[in-house]
This record gives structure tokens, C-alpha cells and sequence, in this order.
């Protein structure tokens, strides 16, 4: 099993601030889910609250390194972490504000498997987060960041599939357009997942 034990020299700190943002990760998309909900209240109110608690977080994250003389990961890692966390929700904010504009005219797309996929690449993010404080085995890791490229395939297909099909069901340009660019937001909110696992991965590599 490998410690992280004697690579964190405020290890508490740290960890609960990455969970904070990994956690926000997880709200991002909940969010998500009751904008595309019908008769939903269209605002971008709790999509601007994380994103400002996720920069705030990200923020304590770097101030605490130069407060910090020595850590037991290293430094660039921290911050890799911290940033690539970030960039979850942002992208989910984008998504919600191209939405919102366009709501009228996307109200015959469905959403379901897309919000799927994202949640449980959220959700596995998340897991492997708390994995580094519960001094997870490095195969563990693994096996989790295979999930997420699963994960990120499937998004990938999907977001073809979807396409196709719409090109398919209308003629409206404009249309195709807008939602095109929305498909290629949510797969890209994968990646992000995705990419960050591929952070923890190597973390957990370097420091086994």
C-alpha cells in the first residue's frame, strides 16, 4: 500500500482543499441538471456561486504552498492538481451560459445521457480525491482512471451520435450550429475529468 503519509507536511490542509474543489465539481453538475429540466428556472446564479468558491478555493490552495517552506508532494503537482479541478466546473458554466441563451430553440434535445456520463465522471474524480487521504493502492488508482477514459469514450460517441442524428432530424443551420458546440462543451467537461484523473494518476505513481 502506498502512504502519502510522509509527502504531505500539511497534508490535512491540502487534501481538505482539494476535496472542497472536487466537490465542487460534483455541484457544477447538479446545477446542470436542473437548468435542463423542463419549466426550469433558467439562471446562471449557482453556476457563478461555484465557480467563485472553486477560484477562491484554487486560490487558498496557492497561497498555502507559499506559506508552506516544504511539502511532501511536490509543488508543481499541488498546483496541476488544483488547476485541472478547476477547469471542471468552468467548463460546466459554459455550457449553462450558451444553454440559457439558446433555451427556446433546444427544447426537443434530450440531455439524459450526456448528464449521465458527466455525473459519473464527476463522481469518480471525486472518489479518487478522497482516495489520496485514504492511502488508496496505486492499482486501485488505476482501475479508477481506467473508468474515467471509459467514461470519456463513451462522451466522445455520444457526442458524434447526437450530432448525427440531428443533422439528420433538422435543416435549420443555426440550430445545428448552437448545438454542436453545446455537444462539443459537454464532452469536453469529460476530458476535463478525464485529464484530472490522469494528474492523480501520476501522483499516485510518483509517490508509490
Amino acid at each position: 500500500m502506498f502512504s502519502l503519509q510522509r509527502f504531505f507536511s500539511k497534508e490535512d490542509q491540502f487534501l481538505d482543499l482539494l476535496e472542497a474543489s472536487a466537490q465542487e465539481c460534483r455541484s457544477s453538475v447538479e446545477s446542470l441538471h436542473k437548468i435542463l429540466q423542463p419549466e426550469a428556472k433558467l439562471t446562471l446564479e449557482e453556476f457563478a456561486a461555484s465557480r467563485r468558491k472553486g477560484k477562491q478555493i484554487t486560490n487558498e490552495i496557492a497561497e498555502l504552498l507559499c506559506r508552506t517552506a516544504i511539502t511532501g508532494l511536490e509543488r508543481e503537482d499541488i498546483e496541476a492538481l488544483a488547476n485541472s479541478l478547476y477547469k471542471i466546473p468552468k467548463t460546466v458554466e459554459k455550457f449553462a451560459e450558451r444553454f440559457i441563451l439558446f433555451a427556446p430553440r433546444l427544447s426537443d434535445l434530450k440531455w439524459k445521457q450526456h448528464l449521465a456520463i458527466l455525473e459519473t465522471a464527476t463522481g469518480i474524480v471525486l472518489t479518487m480525491v478522497q482516495e489520496l487521504r485514504a492511502k488508496s493502492h496505486l492499482e486501485k488508482t488505476k482501475t479508477q482512471n481506467d473508468l474515467l477514459q471509459k467514461a470519456e469514450g463513451e462522451a466522445d460517441e455520444l457526442m458524434l451520435a447526437s450530432f448525427g442524428e440531428l443533422c439528420n432530424q433538422t435543416q435549420d443551420p443555426v440550430k445545428i450550429v448552437i448545438v454542436k458546440d453545446l455537444y462539443e462543451l459537454l464532452e469536453k467537461a469529460v476530458d476535463r475529468c478525464r485529464d484530472t484523473g490522469n494528474v492523480i494518476s501520476n501522483i499516485v505513481l510518483k509517490n508509490s
